[in-house]
């Protein structure tokens, strides 16, 4: 009976504590949502006051503005990503499943700082371990998630930085999948924009980043996003906070707004308060002076290409789907295009052989050049094709018969 209360009791602690936590962020952000971007934001070049020792702010693999990007520093529960990453990835690949029921071990409940008192032994789906990891950066659910995909964190914190390496995260070494400080667990503003790009292109993601409130275990733990833009920014899409004594306060805001996705991360920032102010100094920054612009051929101007020896007396040409460029402000409308075909092919003709180009320029410069290829193959003519159109003109009746 007595541990039972226990049980309750910090169940109840940690229900009041987020609640708290929500509480004390409104006045604040609710105060900041009034202010508007600075009046110099539409300019490519500027220096913003970003209360940060370092940032970045990226739109796909496009850097948009960055301050010692590349500069190692502790990165907190911003490793979460790379944990749900790899998560994520674990899911798609059939190994777990969202209502699988996990359980906790000894170590996972014994990892201390940011948690929901997950008890040695206790049960709960994937789902719900999954969003308490995104929305409250619990600590003992990342490491359920490390043992239950990799069977120990050793092997998972190899997969962590194997997964690293793949994406090019020169700058990010991992000793742990929760975040918490340890001797040489670094990343740089960089790398976390990259594995935060990543992690977004996954199905499901954001139905857990953007959980502003929540609850688990039938309303008895309450669930608060540590990241504050999710309630208070427009287009947001997540994505995960840290702070520890080493690290500071961190940041990976995402939103998206007419199209563009935008990425924010700021790291080393002195208070809580100005980690949300630099993350969104840098969002409202791209959101002004860049637009997403996503190049597309007319099907009307891919007109068939002559083949000459084939079976075939032409070829369609089709264009490949292009990626959206980051354009400045208004500069989409402005964009031009050309397209230039082949005047003639001779057969053999394979599917997917260049047969053009189209060339997309923004005052004089240009921004993109997409290749037009055979949308399927022209055989040359042989001796069988004769005789089959011969036949062809012997077995139809002549016009007007």
């Amino acid at each position: 009976m007595g541990k039972g209360w226990k049980k309750k009791l910090r169940r109840l602690t940690a229900g009041m504590l987020a609640l708290g936590l929500w509480m004390l962020s409104v006045p604040v952000m609710a105060a900041d949502e009034t202010e508007e971007a600075p009046a110099d934001t539409a300019a490519n070049a500027v220096t913003l006051n970003i209360p940060a020792e370092s940032c970045i702010l990226v739109s796909g693999d496009t850097v948009l503005y960055e301050e010692n990007a590349d500069q190692q520093m502790p990165p907190a529960s911003i490793t979460k990503i790379m944990t749900l990453l790899l998560t994520f990835e674990a899911l798609e690949a059939g190994q777990i499943s969202l209502d699988q029921m996990v359980t906790c071990s000894e170590y996972a409940a014994s990892m201390g700082g940011t948690q929901i008192w997950l008890e040695p032994g206790e049960e709960m789906s994937i789902s719900d371990i999954i969003k308490a990891t995104a929305v409250n950066s619990a600590n003992d659910c990342a490491m359920v998630l490390a043992e239950t995909i990799a069977g120990s964190e050793e092997t998972f914190v190899q997969m962590m930085n194997d997964k690293a390496a793949e994406l090019g995260m020169t700058g990010t070494h991992f000793e742990n999948p929760t975040g918490l400080d340890a001797e040489g667990h670094l990343s740089t503003a960089r790398d976390i924009a990259t594995m935060s790009v990543e992690l977004l292109k996954h199905k499901g993601v954001t139905d857990y980043t953007t959980i502003w409130m929540d609850s688990l275990r039938n309303g008895e733990t309450g669930l608060v996003n540590t990241n504050k833009l999710v309630r208070y920014y427009e287009g947001c899409s997540g994505l995960k906070t840290g702070t520890t004594d080493g690290a500071g306060s961190c940041l990976s805001a995402s939103a998206t707004r007419d199209g563009l996705d935008l990425v924010a991360v700021s790291m080393g920032s002195d208070t809580s308060a100005d980690r949300f102010i630099a993350c969104r100094t840098l969002l409202d920054y791209g959101f002004a002076s860049f637009e997403s612009y996503t190049p597309v051929v007319p099907a009307e101007q891919l007109t068939p290409v002559p083949v000459s020896g084939g079976q075939k007396e032409s070829v369609t040409p089709v264009a490949a789907q292009a990626d959206p460029i980051i354009l400045s402000k208004g500069k989409g409308a402005a964009v031009e295009m050309t397209v230039n075909l082949s005047e003639g092919e001779t057969a053999p003709v394979a599917a997917g052989d260049p047969v053009g180009e189209a060339v997309f320029t923004l005052e004089g410069e240009t921004v993109l050049t997409l290749p037009l290829t055979a949308a399927e193959g022209v055989e040359p003519v042989d001796f069988g094709f004769v005789l089959w159109r011969l036949w062809e003109m012997l077995i139809t009746p002549p016009f007007g018969s």
